[in-house]
């Protein structure tokens, strides 16, 4: 099997970003977007997704970085998953943490769609808008497919 693997830049009048993606890493992430808790939030998605990526980005405000992040993302998540083989098509987790119960399903049918019922308790996170992590998991999840 080929090395599942992608680079992507994203250019705007708003942003500029780069990802480099290793779908078969072992969680490796390096994210410099100047917003730590999304660094923070895509080095997770990296760790316990068990693939490597590099991210880096600029922009004129968080909305439009953490979308165009996610845009490029999602492209290069796709890209370097090509044909899906070796990959299981669905799957679910619920995992138990500190203060919170996470529960996901995965479809990788090709036919995007996210439900993400986040009940936010604060409208900022340590400077990063609470709801950009909805929009950030829908826009990622509609150019992964």
């Amino acid at each position: 099997m080929a090395k599942r693997t992608a680079t992507l830049r994203r250019g705007t009048n708003e942003t500029t970003v780069a990802v480099h993606i290793v779908i078969d890493g072992t969680g490796k992430a390096e994210t410099t977007t100047g917003v730590r808790f999304f660094d923070h939030m895509l080095s997770q998605l990296a760790k316990h997704g068990t693939f490597d990526i590099k991210v880096s980005g600029t922009g004129d405000d968080q909305h439009h970085l953490v979308e165009d992040v996610a845009i490029t993302l999602g492209k290069a998540f796709a890209q370097a998953l090509g044909e899906k083989q070796g990959i299981t098509r669905m799957a679910s987790a619920t995992v138990p943490m500190d203060d919170a119960l996470a529960m996901v399903a995965v479809d990788i049918s090709g036919r995007p769609y996210c439900v993400a019922d986040l009940a936010f308790t604060h409208r900022d996170i340590d400077g990063f808008e609470s709801e950009l992590i909805r929009h950030f998991l829908v826009s990622f999840a509609t150019e992964a497919r």
